[in-house]
């Protein structure tokens, strides 16, 4: 009895298999890998406004349950460096993304996705004033997303502020080796 006893202990004390990703997580492999983005900043609350260009790299963290992102921008504003954290919080059922940047910005959103489109929002401050966000990602195809960016005051006007378009840049093909005879 006392080693039933004893099996039956270590079997309840026997370490669980790690947490594996659910399905709601796969669907951000789309965004894995390098991005080039080219849009427009409309003048207004995020600044003077005009073109921006940047480049990001998507990987998974360790675990496979969070995407993060190193990304480089040039805009009118100057240049500047972010670090995205993306996600799946399966309590509330939303996307998360989280973005700290080198010009002391951070973001905090919710999203969630419907077939190819995926939708983000946040209440965040500029200027000292509360202001709302939302943001649309609709997939194009495997290499290619639209971005738009829209703020609001109130949450029923809303007013674009940033619209671009991302292409994934494949990574060059390795230099052929020379045979050797």
């Amino acid at each position: 009895m006392c080693v039933l006893s004893l099996g039956v202990s270590m079997q309840a004390q026997a370490p669980q298999a790690p947490p594996k990703p659910g399905p709601e997580v796969r669907k951000l492999a789309y965004f894995v890998g390098n991005w080039k983005e080219a849009g427009e900043v409309k003048p207004g609350p995020m600044g003077p406004g005009g073109k921006f260009t940047s480049i990001s790299k998507w990987d998974w963290m360790s675990g496979g349950f969070f995407l993060e992102a190193h990304i480089d921008m040039t805009s009118a504003t100057g240049k500047s460096k972010s670090l995205g954290v993306m996600g799946y919080d399966p309590n509330t059922k939303m996307y998360t993304y989280n973005e700290f940047d080198s010009m002391g910005g951070a973001i905090s959103a919710k999203g969630t996705v419907d077939g190819d489109t995926w939708n983000w929002t946040s209440d965040m401050m500029m200027d000292g004033k509360p202001m709302k966000t939302r943001v649309t990602i609709k997939e194009v195809s495997k290499t290619e997303y639209t971005f738009k960016l829209e703020t609001s005051t109130d949450g029923n006007t809303w007013t674009t502020g940033m619209e671009a378009t991302d292409t994934k840049v494949m990574p060059a093909a390795p230099a052929a080796t020379p045979k050797k005879n």
